[in-house]
Order: structure tokens, then C-alpha cells, then sequence
């Protein structure tokens, strides 16, 4: 792909500075209640400004109300005071389904429905003698019904109780195991009333439910983990990975912010079925700097569509080909598909067949599909490489995974000699 010399030296001098560029702000709002100022922690700027509403000096906000008794007063500063320290008896919280809800706290036991989840509360220190109930899916070894092997990936969770799968979560084992808090994915794409039937099941019987996406669809995960933080009074762990993430994806979003449209490439962004595409919550191409021919659609596309698009790369969904438990060489599956995207006859005209800039991802890295977990950071990762290497000369996405791997997951596998993910590689 060509670009400008003059744009490709300014980027180039930019990206050798982003090592030390300071991390963009956050731009969420922290959903717990105390944090009177509205921003993104719990502090002594909140106790201030709930002094200024009792003063009558300052307005109040949705979060003023740290203890949640529909007033605003000394208590609700003394509540603020306990979740400085971390000795509060209960947290009050807007969860990623705009539901509010009181955790009673110490947490003990943890009911963790999904896999993303597991890996979230993985990343900011919960001991895994805190969790005592798991998705079915976390102890599969590859075989059917799932296809998917999530034991190296979840070895220490291999004897925990499983309660059902992500969609179909077994109230019965939840409620015997008697958790403390139990977490549901949020708002899947469509509804899905038997979730929030367990959920009214669950809370019927006075457990927490707490609702979150664990990135999937490309939900940023930062706030979810913030506010788990202080759920499981793991605030300081969960700075640790938010920085550590948002240094990374801040550093991608401003090589891209400053990437003329003209030099951003069209993208065919195919799915794990042929001729079908996926929109741009799950492709996610516009952050990584390319431009999704087909953003809104989210399902098949007619050949004769992408020919007329021209499209200068292809990224295919391997599915949940790929994964952990393979050696790192074993990249046969993932190049068969490569191979079969280039010899389609009818894309023998397009650009990026031409060119051979065609790549191939897993589901194990993406923000959405089968395999997933909470890794689709990677996928924006990988792809910003393959979209721009000139631009992104010193982003390493194997060095970042192995990092999430051994530094967040707390993780002994080499990439280097064990796991596939992508093909080709990024140079």
C-alpha cells in the first residue's frame, strides 16, 4: 500500500514518542454511587463536593448519594470515607445493564458465567479460591459440542463447579453453591429472556447479580473493571491493568486520529462463514486505521459487492480454528484458509488477492465469536499492524499478548513456541 512521504515521516517520528506520551484521560463516568464529582474514581474530590450540595453551592448529581437512602447528607460523606478505605458494608452500583444494584460486602464466592468474565476478574487479582462456580465452557478440551479448548487457558478453574453456558446459565447448581454475587453478560445482541429470568430467579433468592459484557462486541472494558475493582477491593490491581491497556490502545487511537482517510485502506472483513461479513461493533476495523467497506451489514454479502468495493486487505475469521493448546508452527488450519479466500474465483480481481494482503485471525483474540475471551484488544492490536506496519514499526501484538498472558493471567506459555492466532504473522 502506498502512502506519502511526507505523511509516512511524521508518523513515523510520532510513533517512536509514544513510549512517552502520557496515556489519554478516561472518558467514562464511574458508575458507583459516591462518586459525587462524576468522574472516574472515589476520592477526596467527592467528599468535597458533597460538602458543596449540603453547602448549597454545588449541584447534585446521580451519584451524590453514596449510601443510596434518597437523601444527600453526613452519612452519604462518612459512606464515601469507608470506600476510600475499603471497609465499606455495602457498594451500590449502575451495572452494564443500567441496572442499580447494592453488593453486600466482603465478597466471598463468585458464580462467573461466562468466560470473559472469568478472564476480567483474572486480570485485576481475585484468588481463585474466591470463585466457586464456572461456565461449562471454561473445562472444554476441543472436542464437541464446543470446539473450543479453554483447559490451558483456565487450568487453576478445571475443578470448579460448572453452572451451564453463557446463554443458558443452571440456576439450580448456581443456587446451591450459594455465591455470594453472581455474574450475567449483559444485554445480548437481541434479548434474551432466559437470562434475565435466571437473573430474577437468582435475585429472588437474595443473590447479587451483577451485568456485564467483559468485552465482547467491542464494549471497552475499562469501567467494567474499575467497578469490579471496588466490588472485590481489588481497586489497585485494576489500575494496574487499566493503565497498562489504555497505554496500549490510546497509543493506537492517536497514530490513527492523525491517518488522512485517502491513506486509511478499504477492509473486507469476513467471518468464520463464507461470503459473510460482520458490521463494525464485532470488525472493529475503523480502530486499527482501515475503513470497513461494509460497516452496517451483519450477515452475507453478495460477491459482486466486494469486487465493486475493491478492497486493498481481507481479514477471514478463522473461527475457533487457532488457540493455546496448539505449537506455535501449526498454522496449517489457518493457512488453508488463507489460501482458499485467494483462490476464490471470483475475488482474483481484487486488490488486496492481487497483493496478497490477505490475513487470517482466530476467535481466540477476537472481540466476539466462540472463542473469545477477554482479549479482543488483540484483534484491534494485530490488525492496526497489518493495516499500517509503517506507521506501527514498534507495536509487537505477540509481545502485548504474551504480557496479558503472563503479567494479567497470570500465565506460563511461551507464544514463542506454543499457541496460533493469526497468519501471517505481523513483520
Amino acid at each position: 500500500m502506498k502512502r506519502s512521504t511526507n505523511f509516512l515521516l511524521m508518523m513515523l517520528l510520532l510513533s517512536s514518542t509514544l513510549a512517552v506520551m502520557p496515556s489519554v484521560a478516561s472518558d467514562y463516568t464511574l458508575g458507583i454511587f459516591g462518586n459525587a464529582n462524576m468522574d472516574d474514581t472515589i476520592d477526596e474530590d467527592d467528599i468535597a463536593y458533597v460538602e458543596g450540595i449540603i453547602e448549597g453551592t454545588n449541584e447534585e448529581t446521580e451519584l451524590a448519594d453514596a449510601n443510596y437512602d434518597g437523601g444527600i447528607d453526613e452519612d452519604d460523606i462518612v459512606q464515601i470515607e469507608q470506600i476510600i478505605r475499603g471497609d465499606e458494608k455495602e457498594l451500590t452500583l449502575i451495572d452494564s445493564a443500567d441496572r442499580t444494584i447494592t453488593v453486600n460486602k466482603p465478597v466471598d464466592g463468585i458464580v462467573v458465567t461466562f468466560r470473559q468474565a472469568l478472564g476480567m476478574v483474572r486480570s485485576i487479582g481475585v484468588e481463585e479460591n474466591q470463585v466457586v462456580g464456572v461456565e461449562s465452557l471454561v473445562q472444554s478440551s476441543g472436542g464437541p459440542p464446543y470446539g473450543v479448548n479453554y483447559k490451558v487457558f483456565f487450568p487453576e478453574y478445571q475443578d470448579k463447579p460448572t453452572v451451564g453456558l453463557i446463554w443458558e446459565p443452571n440456576c439450580e447448581v448456581i443456587l446451591s453453591l450459594r455465591p455470594d454475587v453472581v455474574m450475567l453478560i449483559a444485554k445480548p445482541l437481541g434479548g434474551d429472556p432466559t437470562l434475565d429470568n435466571a437473573q430474577n430467579v437468582l435475585e429472588s433468592a437474595g443473590i447479587t447479580v451483577i451485568r456485564v459484557y467483559g468485552g465482547v462486541w467491542g464494549n471497552d472494558i475499562c469501567e467494567e473493571l474499575e467497578k469490579l475493582g471496588y466490588v472485590f477491593d481489588k481497586q489497585d490491581e485494576a489500575e494496574e491493568f487499566i493503565d497498562w491497556y489504555e497505554d496500549i490502545m490510546n497509543s493506537i487511537e492517536e497514530v490513527v486520529d492523525e491517518i488522512p482517510e485517502d491513506d486509511k485502506p478499504k477492509v473486507y472483513f469476513e467471518g468464520s462463514n463464507k461470503w459473510g461479513t460482520a458490521d463494525e461493533s464485532r470488525a472493529l476495523v475503523g480502530n486499527a486505521g482501515g475503513k470497513n467497506i461494509f460497516p452496517d451489514l451483519m450477515g452475507s454479502v453478495n460477491p459482486e459487492a466486494i469486487i465493486d468495493q475493491n478492497p486493498e486487505i481481507i481479514v477471514k475469521v478463522s473461527g475457533s480454528c487457532g488457540g493455546y493448546d496448539l505449537d506455535a508452527g501449526d498454522t496449517a488450519k489457518l493457512e488453508e484458509m488463507r489460501d482458499e479466500m485467494m483462490s476464490r474465483p471470483e475475488l482474483e480481481s481484487v486488490k488486496a488477492v492481487k497483493e496478497g494482503d490477505v490475513y487470517v485471525i482466530s476467535g481466540y483474540i477476537l472481540c466476539y465469536g466462540p472463542a473469545s475471551g477477554c482479549r479482543g484488544f488483540l484483534q484491534t492490536v494485530y490488525m492496526a499492524k497489518w493495516f499500517h506496519p509503517e506507521m506501527f514499526e514498534d507495536l509487537d501484538p505477540k509481545a502485548i499478548h504474551h504480557e496479558y498472558l503472563t503479567r494479567f493471567q497470570g500465565l506460563d506459555i511461551d507464544l514463542d513456541t506454543q499457541g496460533v492466532f493469526v497468519y501471517p504473522e505481523p513483520e
